[in-house]
């Protein structure tokens, strides 16, 4: 019995370091292993402390039915340490996105402003070494409000808010990623949206219609009418109409960047193409911002399958321009709204390289700043969990909304002119 525990500690303690090996290095070129590898990897670096605790608890019994007594669990016992001292530097790496976005927001808005302002605040660590705090104030979701009905399907958004229903808040418009084909306003941006309610916003998470029923442009121009719902209803809930701000997570924040991009094109606001569209600023995760793939950052047609047969429903060759217009990086100009874009390094589904580029060119045009974050070990969808990495980048994230709605009040007209304009 010994000797079966000894053999079988040895193969758990290999699947086990595979998993911490995965985290470091996730497997990039191969189309469906690398979904595999997210999966794995997105699970490791953000939990690392459970994978440890699991793993404590395996070599426990493992222990308890003899598997030192052979040599093959005292190989399986020096491999699960070796495993542990990774995930603990893991950890450490998860503390370093603390220090990854502050780098990005002193970098890039200090050099926007130029001196004129002075730096930005640096960061209170010693708020932000434990980060779940104990007591959080409560924050009201009001759920399935119907925005608008498209092709037989009413499209519905939640409102995040204070419970003490504040008012004349600036507004967080949060859009959900699933490849353009899956997901709802109900899975993600979750951590962001309370953290923001709680402190003084009213967040608004919007359902689109998704593919195969729907072709692009359909999902954006389903996110302008939410946002003109937005602009004639958000009063009610507290919300400033005259402020809003755009984020999301992959094809969520294909989308942000897009509806940043596109404000006040009439082609994507059929029958509402007098509705100011324009947001103040857009905070893209991990999102795609080429879908021609012009620079050779995909290794694979993953994307490229995706959209042809559920999103655009036509090759790169047969619809070009489609291919180029749902393109951040085709739509950048000089007069972008602000853009703080945060990607992670071990991005298994959307290549860091490709937010590299999309910072680069929009920092080359935009009249405004433009803030790139890369958050080093951090996996696709990572903020999805309230984990560390997830409380200090959001804490970046904070921090950066605040910068620029202070920027919007100081630059504002007083309310009377505003009201008359």
């Amino acid at each position: 019995m010994s000797s079966f525990a000894s053999w079988l500690f040895l193969a758990v303690s290999l699947w086990g370091a595979w998993f911490t090996w995965n985290a470091y290095r996730p497997i990039r070129r191969h189309q469906r292993l690398s979904v595999f590898s997210f999966l794995a990897g997105w699970l490791t670096s953000e939990l690392a402390l459970h994978h440890i605790t699991w793993q404590a608890v395996a070599t426990g019994v493992f222990v308890w039915l003899g598997a030192l007594a052979h040599l093959p669990g005292k190989i399986g016992l020096a491999i699960t340490l070796c495993s542990w001292a990774a995930l603990v530097y893991n950890l450490l790496q998860a503390k370093s996105a603390g220090a990854d976005v502050e780098a990005a927001l002193t970098r890039d808005l200090e050099a926007y402003e130029r001196g004129d302002r002075g730096p930005i605040e640096t960061i209170d660590w010693s708020e932000v070494l434990f980060p779940f705090p104990l007591h959080r104030p409560s924050v009201e979701r009001i759920t399935n409000i119907v925005y608008a009905r498209e092709r037989g399907i009413n499209l519905k958004l939640d409102v995040y808010r204070g419970w003490d229903k504040p008012a004349d808040c600036p507004v967080l418009l949060q859009i959900h990623g699933g490849a353009w084909v899956l997901g709802s306003k109900n899975e993600q941006g979750v951590p962001l949206m309370r953290r923001m309610a709680q402190h003084g916003w009213v967040c608004v998470s919007v359902d689109y219609r998704l593919s195969p029923h729907a072709t692009f442009p359909d999902h954006l121009v389903d996110l302008k009418r939410a946002i003109a719902w937005i602009r004639e209803n958000i009063a009610q809930y507290g919300g400033d109409p005259n402020r809003i701000v755009a984020t999301g997570g992959s094809a969520g924040g294909h989308l942000c960047a897009l509806v940043g991009l596109t404000a006040n094109d009439p082609r994507y606001q059929p029958g509402f193409e007098d509705v100011d569209t324009s947001m103040i600023a857009c905070v893209p995760f991990y999102g795609v911002y080429d879908f021609t793939n012009r620079y050779g950052h995909w290794p694979h047609r993953g994307l490229a399958e995706i959209l042809e047969k559920q999103v655009i429903k036509g090759s790169q060759e047969e619809a070009p321009e489609i291919w180029e217009e749902a393109s951040p990086m085709t739509r950048i100009h000089a007069d972008a709204p602000p853009f703080f874009i945060i990607h992670g390094t071990n991005d298994t589904l959307v290549p860091v390289d490709e937010a590299r580029q999309f910072a680069r060119m929009l920092r080359e045009v935009s009249r405004e700043p433009v803030v790139y974050a890369e958050i080093q070990g951090a996996q696709h969808a990572f903020e999805l969990f309230p984990s560390l990495r997830t409380s200090l980048v959001l804490e970046g994230v904070d921090r950066f909304l605040d910068w620029v709605v202070r920027r919007d009040q100081s630059a504002a007209p007083p309310q009377e002119q505003r009201a008359s304009a």
